[in-house]
């Protein structure tokens, strides 16, 4: 048997992080297996599908590195892989379990819902909808050709039980007496998320179905459907929801929770598919930085836990640093440019990617994300210094700053033009002038970069160039007048 797995998000929102991890292991499941993964659409819900979300979901997908062998875009055998472009199939499909008995056209209203719930409620008993105003087929043509078309539920046998081993939460058995008679076809001749849902999975072949856990209950539904489809049920895993560092499940109070955001905010993808990939699967001996081959040769269902894991965005940054870390000068000084040349409106030339990729080791030292690292770095692309203000009014105003401005000036203009050459000749303007290396330094950071923090300083002045030092630490000491 061929792996068939598949990805399918409702383009009514930006991809969400419990999103990407599902579409994560699903991913690695396949390619660990030699098997297949699909990417599908489920855009049934028209007024809340956009262009905007579907393609963020694609873009967020390949930013992880995820890639898909059949599907939206890449195609295959089955069309647009659109639910939107499948109402037809549905509807066969409906009008098929009406015949064999599997299904019927509905005529309760939603009084005679509410009614149902009521005494169920009065009786201590599950509010289960039992096809008590179910239709003939002729009273329902009648209905249509009126104007007025019902809607087709799902006949669920009683007594009876859906009983199924998920690969993640052990045996699970549903009692149809808590399963209602549902909805399969709505009166407007649009399927239901069950419907729609089940038909891709059984048209499409998929053999293994990996979701979030809040899908479970819905799960004796999807197989019934399947088997009056007359096809073998697919194995199913349902991976625990994400909760935040207090417990909750991940919500916007804990924080952004799409991908995009930390894909906005610098953090590296290797990072984010390392955390995704450990956030309720061990890859053993308690490791946590583990490479995407790795992750794959190791991913088994098996190993994913059941218990809720938490999405906490401290680790995500430590683990984003050990990427940054990890990354050659090179490649760092690369990904870096790119920030800032977007941010000053112009390429960088070579000469300018050469001093990022100088300083690259020291400040990939202390980062975290490289959104962080780019305005630390950009004092050496601008000809005109913006200062920090609260910067300039914690080191500037003290008696000190003059001081150690006019120092520099004087000891820099002769000074060996290297790293150690400029700390020798700053070192010993403080010592003759008895100036604390606190006090004297810290303003010519600030002079020199535009606040207080940025990359080590000597390497900062050797990178600017000596004309560039001395031209800022004057106009910072014309600035204190």
């Amino acid at each position: 048997m061929t792996v068939r797995v598949r990805f399918a998000p409702s383009p009514t929102g930006y991809l969400h992080v419990g999103g990407g991890r599902t579409a994560l292991y699903n991913w690695l499941f396949a390619r660990h297996h030699g098997g297949e993964f699909i990417l599908r659409s489920d855009d049934t819900d028209a007024e809340r599908s956009t262009d905007e979300f579907r393609a963020d979901i694609l873009d967020s997908l390949r930013w992880l590195g995820i890639d898909w062998d059949e599907g939206i875009e890449v195609g295959g055998s089955h069309g647009t892989y659109r639910q939107s472009d499948r109402f037809e199939r549905y509807r066969e499909v409906a009008e098929a379990f009406v015949e064999s008995g599997a299904a019927y056209y509905d005529g309760a209203t939603s009084d005679d819902l509410k009614v149902i719930r009521d005494e169920a409620t009065a009786s201590g008993s599950s509010p289960v909808y039992d096809g008590r105003y179910q239709l003939s087929i002729d009273a329902a043509h009648q209905r249509a050709a009126a104007g007025d078309p019902p809607p087709i539920r799902f006949a669920v046998p009683r007594p009876g039980e859906t009983r199924f081993e998920d690969v993640v939460r052990g045996e699970v058995v549903f009692d149809h007496a808590n399963v209602d008679d549902f909805v399969i076809l709505r009166s407007d001749g649009s399927p239901t998320y069950h419907l729609a849902s089940t038909v891709d999975d059984v048209d499409y072949g998929i053999t293994h179905v990996m979701r979030g856990e809040d899908i479970l209950s819905s799960t004796p539904k999807h197989i019934l459907i399947t088997e009056a489809m007359g096809a073998e049920r697919p194995t199913y895993a349902h991976l625990s929801l994400l909760n935040g560092p207090d417990g909750k499940k991940l919500s916007k109070r804990h924080g952004d929770t799409a991908i995009r955001a930390y894909r906005d905010a610098g953090f590296l993808p290797p990072a984010v598919v390392n955390f995704l990939a450990i956030l309720g699967w061990s890859p053993g001996d308690d490791e946590e930085i583990v490479s995407l081959q790795d992750m794959v040769e190791r991913f088994e269902l098996g190993s994913v836990s059941k218990n809720p894991a938490v999405f906490d965005t401290t680790k995500l940054e430590w683990m984003n640093g050990v990427y940054i870390r990890q990354m050659s000068p090179e490649t760092f000084a690369t990904d870096l440019g790119s920030l800032v040349a977007g941010d000053l409106g112009r390429d960088l030339s070579k000469a300018e990617i050469q001093s990022l990729v100088d300083l690259a080791p020291l400040v990939q030292e202390r980062a975290k994300v490289l959104t962080e690292v780019a305005p630390q770095v950009r004092f050496l692309f601008v000809e005109e210094l913006e200062y920090d203000e609260a910067s300039w009014d914690k080191v500037m105003t003290t008696p000190e700053a003059p001081v150690a401005l006019e120092g520099a000036q004087s000891v820099l203009a002769g000074a060996e033009w290297t790293h150690e050459g400029v700390e020798a000749a700053l070192r010993a303007m403080l010592e003759e002038r008895g100036l604390s290396v606190r006090k004297g330094l810290q303003p010519l950071r600030v002079a020199l970069t535009g606040s207080s923090v940025s990359p080590p300083l000597f390497e900062s002045i050797v990178a600017v160039g000596r004309e560039t030092a001395l031209a800022r630490f004057a106009a910072a000491k014309q600035r204190l007048g």
